[in-house]
């Protein structure tokens, strides 16, 4: 039975978006609570449904349907699963880059300011860097780094200092205590927008989730077929500006590259010209769909 982890965002409109069929093969490369692919399942009655996640705790949110074939690994790897399972291509490939509520709500995963809790972050609980070791162990210059690019955070260079001075008296290892150390630094008015700003920035440094994308969207862009659907939900800027690139451009800066009449080289036409975002009744029953973003590209 499936957990309640979340509500899955944008459902109907991210299954529409996949054009599935009875004999699909789909990837989920973010299977989490199971809410989108239990969906996707109820589609293709003779598919095949490749489910990514590399969290322990998904696996007890796993169907029992010999449709799914579910991998906990990071979706970063997708083409190497996708050989070892002797799929050349697939029909459409799914991700939904939001991180669970069920994550934000256990305080010892570390993920929320809300809580008191180690200071973790991991996805995968078995990899080596938490939240700790970087606020512990990494240089003042890359700790600015990190809250600059991933939080986009103005006052990084004063927050990294504060850090710095405070773990050089006493080692900073709960949310509580960096929640306090980077509320002096907070502007009046926005310290929670500050505070998960600091906290995203912190967990998409732990989790390598910028360079994981990419990898992902190359992956993807290689192993869908022609015709083929990618279907991206976003939460923040920096995932959805790399996802908005690749599909309408094919490269991650956005630079468009014509033929001498003018039309676009692009390995993708984008299905829906403006991103598609929730209506005010999911937004009401729905907490995780309020920065949601879900864009759609079929591959040429």
């Amino acid at each position: 039975m499936l957990q309640a982890y979340h509500i899955p965002v944008l459902a109907e409109e991210s299954i529409q978006g996949m054009n599935l069929f009875a004999g699909a093969d789909v990837v989920d490369a973010t299977f989490g609570g199971g809410g989108h692919s239990g969906l996707i399942l109820e589609k293709i009655p003779e598919g095949r449904l490749f489910a990514f996640d590399q969290d322990v705790d998904a696996v007890v949110n796993i169907p029992d349907d010999k449709h799914l074939y579910f991998i906990r690994h990071n979706f970063r790897y997708i083409k190497n699963f996708m050989q070892y399972f002797g799929v050349a291509d697939v029909d459409a490939i799914f991700a939904d880059l939001g991180v669970s509520s069920h994550d934000f709500d256990v305080p010892e995963r570390g993920f929320s300011f809300r809580f008191d809790g180690k200071l973790d972050m991991r996805m995968n609980q078995n990899a080596r860097t938490d939240a700790a070791y970087v606020i512990n162990e990494y240089t003042e210059e890359k700790l600015e780094q990190v809250f600059r690019l991933f939080g986009e955070i103005k006052n990084a260079r004063q927050l990294a200092a504060v850090i710095c001075r405070h773990r050089s008296e006493t080692p900073i290892k709960t949310t509580t205590q960096l929640k306090e150390i980077a509320g002096t630094c907070a502007p009046r008015a926005i310290e929670n927008k500050y505070l998960a700003q600091v906290f995203q920035a912190l967990r998409i440094e732990v989790n390598d989730e910028m360079d994981a994308l990419q990898e992902f969207l190359q992956a993807s862009l290689q192993l869908l077929k022609p015709g083929g659907r990618l279907v991206i939900l976003t939460y923040h800027s920096l995932e959805d500006r790399l996802c908005k690139n690749f599909m309408k451009t094919g490269n991650f800066e956005g630079k468009e590259d014509k033929d001498f009449y003018g039309n676009l080289n692009t390995p993708f036409r984008m299905v829906n010209r403006k991103v598609i975002t929730p209506g005010e009744e999911e937004l009401k029953s729905n907490s995780r769909s309020r920065s949601a973003k879900l864009r759609i590209a079929e591959k040429i």
